[in-house]
């Protein structure tokens, strides 16, 4: 079976567009809003601003298993976009370099706030389909990433709607 690639939803958030990335844009944050992120270590150069090129180590958490995600910006566009790409993977230190992911964030601006769009790409092109579909059915238990990620992102931009509206990570 033909993988899907790029799965993506959105969600309109009533906060403006540059509220919204500046959330988004600190990966520390992100284990308040996704089913599997944990938190991030920012790499040298954040006191600066959030800028392309920049690293950070992602940890995440599925069931029982743990693993650390080393990830680049790829687009820092306040108020407008932030992407970063997966580039290596491992239990507790990076033992796999590859191309595994990029994730997305656009934020446009609508009447009652912002639309946020996430998009998850596998970027695991090279893996033969009945090699990547077996690989994520063992991972997922049962699923396809493609089809994993779809519910990943609901709940992410959900628990994100839900806490940015009522102030929770802005302190109030």
């Amino acid at each position: 079976m033909p993988r899907t690639f790029t799965v993506s939803d959105s969600i309109v958030i009533a906060l403006d567009p540059g509220e919204v990335y500046e959330q988004i844009s600190d990966p520390r944050r992100m284990a308040s809003w996704s089913p599997e992120n944990q938190g991030a270590t920012l790499g040298e150069g954040w006191g600066q601003g959030t800028r392309v090129g920049l690293r950070f180590a992602g940890h995440n958490k599925r069931g029982g298993v743990k693993w650390t995600t080393q990830c680049v910006v790829t687009a820092a566009e306040p108020g407008e976009r932030f992407a970063f790409r997966v580039r290596a993977f491992g239990p507790r230190r990076l033992a796999l370099p590859s191309r595994i992911a990029s994730w997305e964030y656009r934020f446009e601006a609508v009447d009652g706030g912002t639309q946020v769009t996430e998009t998850w790409t596998d970027d695991r092109r090279s893996w033969p389909d009945f090699l990547a579909n077996g690989f994520d059915k063992a991972v997922t238990r049962g699923k396809v990433f493609a089809d994993f990620q779809r519910g990943n992102i609901r709940h992410t931009l959900a628990t994100l709607k839900r806490q940015l509206e009522r102030g929770a990570t802005r302190g109030e």
